[in-house]
């Protein structure tokens, strides 16, 4: 097994815990809304309990699906800032290293000059 192929299960089961957890967190709430009539008979919880369920379920894939949408925006974002930031280092040490030989350059022309002398 790769490290892709090892990233990928571990998302894979990530979203699997995830998508469990909102099952549940859904049921639960529909139980607790669904169990206030108590003149409800179970068979008539079910229903709103599943319907309350479903809607949890898809409120939470919605925020899940704008979450990631965010992140990649912020990502391109940094992504964008760190490649201007990167260029313009490799420019100044490029700009630093013409500097630093035409300064030796200068130097070595001085003291030859001055060995002629």
């Amino acid at each position: 097994m790769s490290i892709g192929d090892g990233r990928t299960l571990v998302q894979e089961i990530e979203g699997h815990l995830l998508l469990a957890a909102a099952r549940e967190e859904g049921r639960t709430a529909a139980a607790r809304v669904a169990c206030r009539p108590g003149w409800m008979t179970d068979t008539q919880r079910d229903d709103p309990g599943r319907q309350l369920e479903e809607e949890y379920l898809t409120l939470a894939r919605t925020s899940w699906r704008r979450t990631a949408e965010r992140a990649e925006e912020l990502r391109e974002m940094y992504e964008t800032r760190y490649r201007a930031l990167r260029q313009r280092l490799v420019a100044w040490c490029v700009l630093g290293g013409a500097l630093l030989a035409a300064t030796g350059l200068l130097v070595l022309a001085a003291a030859r000059e001055m060995s002629a002398q």
